[in-house]
Order: structure tokens, then C-alpha cells, then sequence
């Protein structure tokens, strides 16, 4: 079988041994070279992509991409340098790069020292671009939001830690139920930078430590001088609320 747009060496740089490489797969049918990134992380750090791509965590990030692009659209509105706070494997970021959003780079921090090789895998295209995306192991409690926060982060060509400062023009936390103290995080961030976050009503995982019983009770965590955007999206298990505006 040949695939029209594709070159001979391209489908032989595929081993098919079993199902696992159905990442593989994809990106030769489709073209897309997120697949094979997608593909590296689990070859090269057996990624378990199981509850990033679970059915609520895709509706709510693609819920969170449509309405970031909307309000971009009617208010000229551009992202600059997001912080992805919580990033987890940086799929989100992924997403945010193929819209239409204006984004000039994305910073993806979280506290599991596993994540950022998976998250810099599947953005790889990103890193390799001056670094638009990079993901870091912090803890989002350490980071300076209303000044230019200074971290280390590790360079594959240079093979050693490397030292960056970025000013933060959008925070973006779709993991408000799993962070403990999230007030007195969430008070960190100044007031006149743009914040998106997410939560919801599921309190049946211990490490949901921050769950809303409802949107009010988020609306109440999450207090803004400006809402752009307010609601709530039902999944199977859990309602997920989000909410997008100046802080």
C-alpha cells in the first residue's frame, strides 16, 4: 500500500511489532507528527497516556481551547508568555500551539519530576523553536508571578541545567482541585494578568484536596476584577467548571 504524500523512508522508519505503535500508525496515516512524538514518550519514558487522554480530560482541554480562541477572536486579545501551571505532559500546550490563539511561548511547571521529559517530547517541534515551550519541575507555589521568575531548566544540547527568567502574561491552571493552600497560590498572581482555571465536584480522589461542590464556590476561589468567561461542562463522572478573566 503506498500513502499518497508520503515518502518510502518515512514509512520505513516505522517498526510494526505490535499494537503499541499505533502512534506510529496514525502519524503515517495522517501525517501529523505529534503521533510520533506522542510515540517517543512512550518508547523512550513509558508514557501513560490512559487519564491525560481519557474522554473528560480531552472535552474539557478542547472545551478550554474553543473558548480561549473565542475570546482571543472578539477581543484581540493575545496570550504573550503563558505560564502552564500543574502542566502535567504538556498535552494542553500541544493543543494551544495548533490554534488560532497568539501565543509567543508557553512555560509548563509541575511538581512531578516525571512529567517535563514527557511534556518536552510531545512539544519537541516547540522546544526545537528557540525554546517556545519549555516544562520545568517546580512547585507552583514557588513561582513569581508579579515579576520575572528566574528558574533552571535543562538543555539537551548544552547537557546541563541552564538558567531562564520569563515574565508571565497569562496563567493558565487546570488542576485547581488537586492544589493544596490554593488560596493563598491563587492570591499570588497579580491582578490585570490574564487567568484561566479549571476545577470540579470530583472528592472521591484523595489527592483532590481543592474540589468546588459547585461554579459558585469556584467563582468564590477564584476572584477576578474582569470574568470573560464562566461555566460549567458535564462529564459521565463530575461536573468540570472553568472560569477566564483579568485577576
Amino acid at each position: 500500500m503506498i500513502l499518497i504524500g508520503y515518502k518510502k523512508d518515512s514509512m520505513s522508519k516505522i517498526n510494526y511489532i505490535d499494537d503499541k505503535d499505533l502512534y506510529g500508525r496514525l502519524e503515517l496515516l495522517t501525517g501529523n507528527k505529534l503521533f510520533l512524538r506522542l510515540r517517543n514518550a512512550v518508547d523512550h519514558f513509558d508514557a501513560d497516556f490512559s487519564d491525560a487522554f481519557s474522554i473528560g480530560q480531552l472535552k474539557s482541554k478542547r472545551w478550554l481551547v474553543k473558548e480561549l480562541e473565542n475570546i482571543s477572536e472578539n477581543q484581540f486579545l493575545g496570550l504573550g508568555t503563558i505560564f502552564l501551571c500543574a502542566g502535567w505532559y504538556g498535552t494542553l500546550a500541544a493543543m494551544l500551539f495548533d490554534s488560532t490563539c497568539s501565543i509567543k511561548k508557553i512555560r509548563s511547571f509541575d511538581i512531578d519530576e516525571t512529567c517535563w521529559q514527557i511534556a518536552d517530547t510531545i512539544n519537541r517541534n516547540k522546544v526545537k523553536e528557540q525554546w517556545k515551550f519549555k516544562a520545568v519541575t517546580q512547585d507552583i507555589h514557588k513561582i513569581t508571578f508579579d515579576q520575572p521568575h528566574t528558574y533552571s531548566a535543562w538543555s539537551k544540547t548544552e547537557n546541563q541545567d541552564v538558567t531562564l527568567t520569563d515574565i508571565c502574561d497569562t496563567v493558565i491552571n487546570t488542576s485547581c482541585e488537586h492544589i493544596h493552600n490554593f488560596k493563598d497560590w491563587y492570591a499570588k498572581i497579580p491582578k490585570g494578568k490574564l487567568v484561566v482555571m479549571q476545577s470540579n465536584n470530583y472528592d472521591q480522589l484523595e489527592e483532590h484536596v481543592n474540589c468546588a461542590k459547585d461554579l459558585e464556590e469556584f467563582e468564590t476561589q477564584t476572584p477576578m476584577t474582569k470574568c470573560l468567561y464562566n461555566g460549567t461542562l458535564d462529564l459521565i463522572k463530575y461536573t468540570r467548571y472553568m472560569r477566564i478573566g483579568i485577576r
